[in-house]
C-alpha cells in the first residue's frame, strides 16, 4: 500500500496537470481569440473615423435679405448644406482608396468649387433687389477635422479616395484607363451664346472667358497625370465633375458682368458640363 500510493499520487498528479494544461490552452487559445478580435475592432473603428468636413457659416455674412430674393437664397443655403452632407458622406464611402492627395483633389476641391457656385448665386439673388453681396466665395473653402492625426491619417484615407477617384476618373473616362491614351476633355463654346457686351462688363467678361479655357487645360493635365490611378467612376468624379462646377462659377460670373449694365443673360449654366472625347 505505501508503494502503491505514490504510484496512484503520480498519475493522479499528471492527470490534474495535463487537464490544467488544456484549461490552459482553451484559455491561451480564448484570449488570442478574443485579442485578435479587439484588434480587428480597433482596426475598423480606425477606418471607419475619416473624420469629418466642417465649412465656415455663410447667413451671417449675408445682409438683408429682399423679399423677392428670399425663396433662392434660402434654396441655395440648403443646398450648401446638402453638399457637406453629400461630402461628408463620400468621405467615409472612400476610406482606403486613392493617393495622399485624394480628400483634397477629390472631396475638398469640388466641394470648394459648388460652394462657390452656389454663393454667387445667392450673391446674384440678392443683387436683383438691393446691393449685391461681394466677396462671399472667401466663405467656400472647406476643411479637414479629424479626431486624432488631424489630416494626416484621413488624408492618406479619404485622399486615397481622391487618388482612387481621380485614377478612377482616368479609367472612367472611356473603358478604362490606357497609360498613354486618357483622351482629351472639350466643353461648349461660350462666346456664341453671349449677348452684346456693354464696354464696362468687357474685361471681367474677358478675363471669365480666359478663365473658362484655362480651366479646360488644367482638367486636361489632370487627366494626363493621373493616368492609372482611381476606379471606374474617377473621370466623371475627380475631373468632369469639378471642371463643370468651375464653369458654372465662371458663367454667373459672366452673367452678373453683364447684369449689371445690361439685361441680365441666364441659362448660360446650360454650357457648364464637359464630355471626355477619347
Amino acid at each position: 500500500m505505501s508503494r502503491a500510493l505514490p504510484k496512484y499520487n503520480k498519475r493522479r498528479v499528471g492527470i490534474i496537470g495535463g487537464a490544467a494544461a488544456v484549461v490552459l490552452s482553451g484559455a491561451v487559445i480564448a484570449g488570442s481569440a478574443l485579442a485578435g478580435e479587439g484588434a480587428n475592432k480597433d482596426g475598423q473603428d480606425g477606418a471607419a473615423s475619416p473624420g469629418t468636413i466642417a465649412c465656415p457659416a455663410v447667413e451671417g455674412s449675408l445682409p438683408a435679405i429682399p423679399a423677392s430674393a428670399k425663396a433662392e437664397v434660402d434654396r441655395n443655403l440648403a443646398l450648401l448644406q446638402t453638399q457637406i452632407q453629400e461630402a461628408n458622406k463620400r468621405l467615409v464611402d472612400t476610406v482606403g482608396q486613392g493617393g495622399p492627395n485624394f480628400v483634397q483633389n477629390a472631396i475638398l476641391g469640388p466641394l470648394e468649387d459648388k460652394r462657390v457656385a452656389a454663393l454667387n448665386r445667392i450673391e446674384t439673388a440678392i443683387g436683383r433687389a438691393a446691393a449685391k453681396p461681394e466677396g462671399l466665395e472667401k466663405l467656400a473653402p472647406c476643411q479637414l477635422n479629424q479626431g486624432g492625426a488631424a489630416g494626416a491619417g484621413d488624408q492618406a484615407g479619404a485622399g486615397a479616395g481622391a487618388g482612387a477617384d481621380a485614377g478612377a476618373g482616368a479609367g472612367d473616362a472611356g473603358a478604362g484607363n490606357d497609360a498613354g491614351a486618357p483622351g482629351t476633355i472639350s466643353c461648349p463654346a461660350v462666346e456664341g451664346s453671349l449677348p452684346a457686351i456693354p464696354a464696362s462688363a468687357q474685361a471681367e467678361v474677358d478675363r471669365n472667358l480666359a478663365l473658362l479655357d484655362t480651366q479646360i487645360q488644367e482638367a486636361n493635365k489632370r487627366l494626363v497625370d493621373t493616368v492609372g490611378q482611381g476606379g471606374p467612376n474617377f473621370v466623371n468624379n475627380a475631373i468632369l465633375g469639378p471642371l463643370e462646377d468651375k464653369r458654372v462659377a465662371a458663367l454667373n460670373r459672366i452673367e452678373t458682368a453683364i447684369g449689371r449694365a445690361a439685361a441680365k443673360p441666364e441659362g448660360l449654366e446650360k454650357l457648364a458640363p464637359c464630355q471626355l472625347n477619347q
